[in-house]
């Protein structure tokens, strides 16, 4: 159901992948004009059986969204992605551009908690012969301060668990679901699939469109006066303002660009498995019975718990109609998910083996989930538990928050006052005869909109609802 305006990935999506094709050329002349850049990168991850060659994974994409002025002044800033395929582009011909955009006073740098890309990115330039790397991004600023000043929390003194993912700043503040199940895919493997394009592309993007949302926040509140020059024009003023306000920057030291030595955990890790007495035994097949199966005193209604890697999968499984939670801390360990797992009698999914040595703390309450994309997850979890899905079960659950809605629909006016100083409705859609829903929890507003017919028809074929 919908439930915000939809933000468009900018097309085409420029892919560099040599210093003489027209695309490098596009991308010098877009951070030339630029007063705004997203950054992001993509490598391969490491897996803890593979033999450390390297300090730090090598960058093979490296993300750039640009945005300047159009040529038009009525027509508003205009946006461009380009990606940076650092496996083909000789990087001693990129790595001025990108030391100087980094560096540029005039160009106000977005990121995602960017410092661990920068630690990767400079290695991998620096490892290549362009010293000295990357140690300087400035002006910065990060997503996640600006999430947390449009929601009007003090960033300063915070909590670790306030800490969110992109994925669930960009459905708060864009209603948008970022998926994130292609962060694991290789990222060195080529030519990069259709999905891997864009969702790097979207990675990046979207600190732009959540930049545009704080920049309005700010004209909104009226804090955008700051001590210029009068010739200054409007915009420049707001970015000036923006920048004493919220500038930082990211600083790397000597001590950033070495690795923690972690051969001292491995080594005792080993220790303690090799004392142990007895090894368990772990089976990655589904054993059963659920925990909600009358035959065990359940209720009957299955219930999923997802792991943090796999939220993607519990949204999925919410568009079916089958309760899925998400654990109560952002970084549990492995007896806090056991422990919600059995209270709320749910089977525990999951993509980390090491989860399934847990299993004798909570029986047939564990499953590993073998799928990569989500899609196919919801396949593999609807077959291995053999759930019922119908058609009238589709987006009956909240995706937000995974409450159930109320049982009578809203009018139009029901609903405009049910969203007051809470969720903005459309315009466009009053003059429409269409029923709204609401969470019962977190009191969401959804509406049978074109994204919900196209949600519907997505799932009916997933499921094979029609067959």
């Amino acid at each position: 159901m919908d439930s915000a305006q939809n933000h468009k990935l900018p097309s085409p999506i420029h892919i560099v992948t040599s210093s003489t094709c027209a695309e490098f050329t596009h991308l010098l002349q877009s951070l030339r004009q630029s007063t705004v850049v997203g950054l992001d990168a993509e490598w391969k991850p490491r897996r803890s059986s593979q033999p450390d060659s390297s300090p730090f994974p090598p960058v093979t994409l490296l993300q750039i969204a640009c945005q300047f002025q159009a040529e038009k002044s009525d027509e508003g800033p205009k946006s461009e992605v380009f990606l940076v395929d650092l496996l083909w582009v000789p990087l001693g011909d990129v790595y001025q551009p990108i030391k100087e955009m980094f560096e540029s006073e005039s160009i106000i740098k977005l990121g995602f908690r960017f410092k661990q890309d920068l630690v990767f990115l400079s290695h991998t330039f620096s490892s290549q012969g362009c010293e000295p790397g990357f140690d300087l991004v400035a002006p910065f600023l990060d997503i996640t301060n600006i999430y947390f000043r449009l929601k009007n929390q003090n960033s300063a003194k915070r909590c670790s668990k306030d800490t969110k993912s992109l994925a669930t700043v960009c459905e708060e503040l864009l209603g948008i679901s970022l998926s994130k199940e292609l962060q694991c895919s290789d990222w060195s493997s080529r030519p990069l699939s259709e999905e891997q394009i864009q969702y790097a592309a979207a990675d990046a993007f979207y600190l732009l469109e959540i930049f545009s949302i704080f920049q309005q926040n700010i004209v909104n509140e009226g804090e955008c006066v700051a001590s210029v020059s009068e010739g200054d024009d409007d915009h420049c003023r707001m970015m000036q303002s923006i920048l004493r306000d919220f500038g930082d920057k990211i600083v790397l030291k000597e001590s950033d660009k070495v690795p923690k030595n972690t051969k001292k955990k491995v080594k005792q890790r080993k220790c303690i498995n090799g004392n142990k007495k007895e090894n368990v035994e772990v089976s990655t097949e589904w054993q059963g019975p659920a925990p909600w199966e009358l035959s065990v005193g359940g209720d009957g209604f299955p219930k999923f718990l997802c792991d943090v890697m796999i939220e993607g999968l519990a949204k999925h499984l919410r568009c079916v109609g089958i309760d899925a939670a998400l654990p109560s801390s952002k970084k549990p360990d492995p007896r806090e998910l056991l422990n919600q797992a059995y209270k709320e009698k749910r089977v525990l999914l999951t993509r980390d083996i090491k989860l399934l040595r847990y299993q004798y703390l909570a029986e047939n309450q564990v499953y590993k989930v073998k799928s990569l994309l989500k899609n196919d997850q919801l396949v593999e979890v609807i077959e291995t538990f053999k759930l019922s899905i119908s058609e009238d079960q589709l987006m009956s659950r909240c995706t937000k928050c995974n409450g159930s809605f109320i049982q009578k629909p809203l009018t139009i006016e029901e609903a405009v006052e049910a969203s007051k100083g809470f969720q903005v409705i459309p315009s466009c859609l009053f003059d429409k005869n269409l029923e709204f829903w609401k969470c019962t929890t977190c009191y969401q507003l959804y509406w049978e909109g074109t994204q919900y017919r196209h949600a519907v028809d997505k799932f009916v074929a997933i499921c094979k609802l029609k067959d």
